[in-house]
């Protein structure tokens, strides 16, 4: 976090990331001029259109078209270019999020109740949050976010993941027991989701095979998605006879609905343009604690970035975008887990332990790969709309799977979960099982799952709006913790795994 000296009062932590974000402006466009960042623009493209358009597609269903597909894709494409050129940390990926879409239909529904326009209320509910959020940015309380230990961002980012996979999941079985969609068409669609899964998979495996040349092993590795979906687009086309459905591209550029693009804001009653500042609260809550979660994880010592985060210019980035996004009607992005961290992924330089571990050696951090990836999704609308148009969603599908999947096995949570059915003979060589007793691991393990279990209940509840309250809970829970379990325990567990080698190291 940016807590030192130089930032202190306000306006001093901003004004810090502002520096940091002139220093190194240049060698972030220098240093995109490499083939992995290539890579890495092919895979981000796809693995932000389908979201984009996943989540489009379920927002026009909770807001009956007022919001869709269209919005979001345009939404995407202009946020994420203006993020990669003025954010101080341009790894993190904005997108739709879960929270923010329950968000949007719980507000559908209440001012379709009340008899109040939703697109008048959603525009002054983003303009309060849009307010909010600057002034937050501009006393620096993104350092209030040094509160959230590890407990809280690998819960969290557990959820995103596990939102992903269930996302995928259902929308691939759902084809089965629909009579309207014949056998054939089904099965196709799930041989090539798990198709896209599984080369994905054993592609980016290669990085620690002995096979083949390391030159060659990487850049395989780096091309992995794309080379899935690749292939699986030429399985596509040896059986055209059956049908699936396909990306639904507009054939124009215009709103879902054919409304204007800028809302009419004085539309509503007198009294909306003042009474949105409540649920405004809400809406800055859950962008402050989605935003700032997501960046942290971005910038985890794991990841070994040099350049250094931006917390407060971040924010006060997304805060503008979001004022602009609720003028003209487009969904609110923030950035999004799961997306951020493989972008991560897809510009780091691993290297392959003895025991099969792969350690993250640097990132390439730059600002081209996003901005490319972002324009690329914007021009898909004008330029490339009927080649999308011939991209089975299943592929995609495939791809959210891949992504759910991979950004689980840098989730310490996971790796706790799976030493309940593992050999105690084959644990890996953890720091936290060399200083922590196996049932005080056990312990902390559970508690952990017991607030997952709850944040997805919460989220899926009518209870959704409250969705940022339960993530703000999990301070307090892990500080609840250590009165129930030795608290250098507990700190040896909530440990970034770089500082617990650095002391390793200073013991041996």
């Amino acid at each position: 976090m940016n807590t030192s000296t130089e930032g202190r009062g306000p306006l001093g932590f901003l004004l810090a990331d502002v520096r940091r974000f002139g220093r190194f402006f240049g060698s972030d466009f220098r240093d995109g001029l490499h083939p992995q960042v290539l890579a890495s623009v092919v895979f981000l493209f796809f693995a932000c259109l389908a979201p984009a358009i996943a989540f489009g597609g379920l927002m026009s269903v909770v807001t009956d078209g007022a919001i869709g597909v269209v919005e979001m894709i345009v939404a995407t494409s202009l946020c994420g270019v203006v993020y990669a050129l003025f954010a101080g940390q341009p790894l993190t990926i904005l997108g739709g999020t879960g929270p923010l879409l329950v968000f949007t239909e719980i507000l559908y529904l209440f001012c379709k109740q009340i008899g109040v326009p939703f697109l008048s209320a959603y525009a002054w509910i983003g303009l309060w949050t849009a307010g909010f959020l600057v002034l937050l940015s501009v006393f620096g309380a993104s350092r209030w976010i040094r509160l959230f230990t590890r407990f809280t961002d690998e819960t969290f980012a557990a959820l995103i993941s596990l939102i992903f996979i269930v996302e995928a999941v259902s929308n691939i079985l759902r084809a089965f027991p629909d009579q309207r969609i014949p056998d054939d068409s089904a099965l196709l669609s799930m041989l090539l989701a798990l198709g896209t899964l599984y080369v994905s998979t054993i592609l980016a495996r290669l990085r620690r095979s002995p096979y083949l040349r390391e030159w060659l092993r990487n850049v395989l590795a780096d091309f992995s998605p794309a080379i899935a979906i690749g292939l699986m687009l030429f399985a596509r086309r040896m059986v055209p006879a059956v049908h699936l459905p396909s990306l639904a591209i507009p054939t124009q550029f215009a709103t879902s609905t054919g409304r204007p693009w800028l809302l009419p804001l004085f539309s509503g009653p007198s009294w909306l343009p003042v009474a949105a500042a409540l649920p405004a609260v809400l809406v800055t809550m859950l962008v402050y604690l989605d935003q700032n979660i997501t960046a942290r994880l971005v910038n985890s010592p794991e990841n070994k970035l040099k350049k250094g985060p931006a917390y407060d210019l971040d924010l006060l980035v997304v805060g503008a975008l979001l004022g602009i996004c609720s003028i003209f009607g487009l969904p609110w992005l923030v950035g999004a887990t799961v997306r951020s961290l493989n972008h991560v992924r897809s510009l780091a330089t691993v290297e392959v332990s003895t025991d099969g571990t792969v350690i993250i050696k640097g990132v390439r951090e730059n600002r081209l790969s996003a901005l490319c990836v972002h324009f690329l999704v914007g021009a898909s609308l004008l330029v490339a709309a009927s080649l999308l148009r011939q991209v089975p969603m299943a592929i995609l599908f495939g791809l959210f799977l891949y992504m759910g999947i991979a950004s689980t096995r840098s989730n310490q949570l996971f790796e706790r979960l799976r030493l309940w059915i593992m050999d105690p003979a084959r644990y890996p060589p953890t720091y936290y099982l060399r200083r922590v007793p196996l049932p005080i691991v056990n312990r902390f393990t559970l508690v952990q799952l017991g607030c997952l279990v709850t944040l997805w209940i919460v989220k899926t509840s009518r209870a959704g709006i409250l969705f940022p309250l339960f993530i703000a809970l999990l301070v307090p829970v892990r500080r609840l913790l250590d009165r129930f379990l030795p608290p250098e325990h507990t700190a040896t567990l909530d440990q970034e795994e770089s500082d617990a080698e650095v002391e390793d190291r200073a013991v041996e």
